[in-house]
Formats: C-alpha cells, structure tokens, sequence
C-alpha cells in the first residue's frame, strides 16, 4: 500500500459511475482525505493541487472511475484450495497453517478488486483474526465482516461425519439439535467477536432440516446481540420459514418459488443468489472430482437459480453478490469475485448498471457498511477502482482484476504488483 498515509489524493479526469444510480458522467475530481472521500466535483478551495508534497493527483484520463467491489459471499478459512503435496495443507486439520493461508488467500482476493469481504463461515474463529489484523495494518486484505461455523443440524450441509464423530474443530459446521444448543452456540459466537450468525440447512435444498420456530429463536438471539443472521436455504420451504423467520439475508434460494419469494418480498428479505459457484461447477466439476449425479443436481439447481433470479428482480425483491469462492478447489480465489454481475445481466435481466450497484453500493449491506461505503460520494469510505476499460459497456471486464489500474481501500493505493514481487523474493532466496 501507499506509504503517504493521510496525504490528499485526487482522481482527476475519466468517467465516473459513482454507483448511487445516477448515469456514468465526465469527471471532474474525487479528493480524498484520510480514508474518506471529501469530494465529488469541483476541487474544494482548501485543497492546493500544487502542494505536491500533501497532494497526490492521479490522471484517469481514457478511464473509468468507481467504487471497489463487494464480495458477499467468500470463504477464506476452509482450507480451500488443496496443496498437493503437502501433508499440513490437507482439510484444514493445522489452524495455524489455514491461518496463515487464509492471510495470503485475503491478499489475492484484495488485488482482484474486492476492497470489502463478507465471509460466512469458516473453521475455528480465523476470519476474525484476519479481520483484526487487517484493521490493525498487520496485514493487507479487503474489510472483513463475518460469520463463524455454520449452525447445523443432522442432515445439513456441513454435517458430514458419522453422529458420533460430530463435527470437530477443523469442520465448518457446529451441530445444533435443539434451540436450547442453537441459542448458546450464537452465544459463543458472539463472545468471540464474530459480525453476524450463519445457519445452513440441507447442502442442495431437497429437504428442511431447520424449522421456522427454530430460526426464530435464533434470529432473536442474534438480533439481541446485535449480530445479523444469515442462512443456506437453497430449497423452497426453507426459504420460506428463513423469510417469516425474519432473516437478514438468504443465501441461494435456488428452488424458491414465486409464491416463496413473495413471503420473501412481503418481509424485506434480501437474497444473495451465488450462482456463481453453480455455474462453475456445472463446467469444470467433473475435472475436480465430482460424479455426473453430482453434477446434475447442480445443473437441476443452476436453472432454478436462473428462473428464481428474474422473479426475484420482477418482484423488486433486493438481491446481493456472493460466488462462494474458496469453497472448494474448483473455487479458486483472485479469479471469479465479479462473475456475479455478468449473470444478473445474462440471466437475470439486469441492466450492466444495476449489477454493479447491487456488488457494490447494495452489497455494503452485507458487510454492515450500508450508507458508509459502496458509492462515491463526499462521505464515504474511500474504496475506489480505476479501469482501463468500461465495465458498463461489458460488465465482464471486471473480473480477475484483468483491467484494474488502480485500487484504492480506505483512501490508500494498493501496490497491484505486491503478490509477485513477494513470490519473486522467494525464489531468489530459495
């Protein structure tokens, strides 16, 4: 990162889409200060461009100027992807070994354009470490806003050991059978600093494995604690119970019906798609392992995420970004965080405008951050992408950090070359 701390920066020139749904227009200058932006427009009076030693100006001329993306939806903590080879990397069996990869996993995920991460789940209480030590400026990563394990029950995703073995420690699932065991684990959570609840019910959604009065408890629990809640729901009647439950956000809701995502509507309830990971597997699963019965349950579930997308959207039903990347090898991270806008767009019958507002300006929802950070106004939080193509013409150009000029997080620059001049400096050691 930039080295000039709390120096005055000054994006002049370019195209700016601010994200608060206004049209893309000619800049003029966005002046930062500190990890704020001061202004948009005209350079305020106080501010010398000259002063060249308090004032960094970037030209963005032939650019394009706009907030840094928000992933919803990324696990850094699982262990994910495999290391072969490497006996301490298998699973994530070594906390100490998944935290220290989980750091670097942050810094691929940053330099993609991703300025913000909402986890929702992980093993142990890692993403909360990470989340500290970034704050802290040990490390460098995206702001974390997260979850814990995910609460489950036998039967739901996650819960893959024989009953007796439970789930240990190195699982990312928490069995909970009973509210009185769901209560205490929010509990726990909280105490250990965790932003807000994760729950998950069956892994594809063909079954309910958590009951309405069961989520209501916890979402009163979470609430009380001021902590949100979130859930896996990729099936109908879990989709529906999450909503009349009083969720924050729903994650999937593949297979919800229109009549479910009208009890979703009625109750505020945003739903946060992830198709993503569904699509991506459905292309390269089978070169990571998964059988063809696999497969063709997540195509079953890729077309119901498709329809539920567009009913969604027609039903003013407000929908967030997640991939799931880092969830498992197939999900590497730095490479698919922006998929989610070309699918809204392709599927989805989003305008390439509305996509990037819902991953950046909507998705600070999912991060805590709504009204503080996702637009580029005098104000908020300094997050800002330069582009050397218009993300507005093909949404696309967002993805892999391919066209980034330029990121800016809290108002600092981020050095893009920083991951390959470190493996450079390893090599020449080794």
């Amino acid at each position: 990162m930039s080295s000039k701390g709390e120096m005055t920066t000054i994006i002049r020139n370019g195209t700016l889409i601010d994200a608060t749904g206004q049209p893309a227009a000619p800049n003029d200058a966005v002046v930062i200060q500190g990890n704020r932006i001061l202004s948009v427009g005209p350079v305020p009076p106080q501010v010398n461009v000259e002063d060249r030693e308090h004032v960094d100006t970037i030209d963005a001329t032939g650019k394009w100027i706009m907030p840094g993306l928000i992933e919803g939806h990324c696990h850094l903590s699982f262990g994910q992807p495999a290391m072969p080879g490497l006996n301490i990397a298998r699973g994530t069996t070594s906390p100490e070994f998944s935290t220290i990869r989980a750091a670097r996993n942050a810094r691929e995920v940053l330099r993609s354009g991703v300025t913000s991460l909402s986890i929702p789940g992980g093993t142990w209480f890692i993403d909360v470490a990470l989340r500290e030590a970034i704050n802290a400026g040990l490390i460098e990563g995206p702001r974390i806003y997260c979850a814990g394990r995910f609460i489950v029950t036998y039967g739901s995703i996650a819960d893959n050991e024989p009953s007796w073995m439970g789930t240990p420690e190195h699982v990312n699932g928490v069995l909970a059978n009973s509210v009185a065991e769901m209560i205490t684990e929010v509990r726990r959570q909280c105490k250990h600093g965790v932003d807000f609840i994760k729950m998950a019910d069956s892994t594809w959604g063909d079954f309910q494995t958590i009951s309405r009065e069961e989520l209501e408890a916890v979402v009163g629990e979470a609430h009380r604690r001021n902590a949100r809640i979130a859930i896996h729901s990729r099936g109908s009647d879990s989709t529906r119970a999450a909503a009349e439950a009083g969720v924050d956000w729903i994650m999937h809701a593949d297979l919800a019906t229109e009549a479910d995502l009208e009890v979703v509507a009625e109750n505020g309830v945003r739903i946060m798609p992830t198709i993503t990971f569904l699509k991506h597997a459905v292309a390269v699963g089978r070169e990571f392992g998964r059988s063809d019965k696999e497969v063709d349950q997540i195509k079953y579930n890729l077309e119901g995420g498709y329809g539920m997308l567009q009913q969604a959207r027609s039903m003013g039903v407000k929908v967030l970004c997640g991939t799931d990347s880092g969830n498992s090898p197939l999900m590497p991270y730095g490479e698919l965080h922006a998929n989610e806008m070309e699918i809204m767009v392709k599927y989805g019958g989003y305008t390439p405008m509305e996509a990037i507002i819902a991953n950046t300006r909507d998705n600070a929802f999912a991060v805590g951050l709504e009204g503080e950070l996702g637009t580029i106004e005098a104000g908020r939080l300094a997050d800002i992408l330069i582009l050397d193509r218009d993300p507005l013409a093909d949404v696309s150009v967002l993805q892999k950090g391919e066209h980034l000029s330029a990121i800016i997080k809290d108002g600092k620059q981020v050095n893009l070359n920083g991951l390959a001049e470190d493996h450079l400096v390893a090599l020449t050691a080794d």
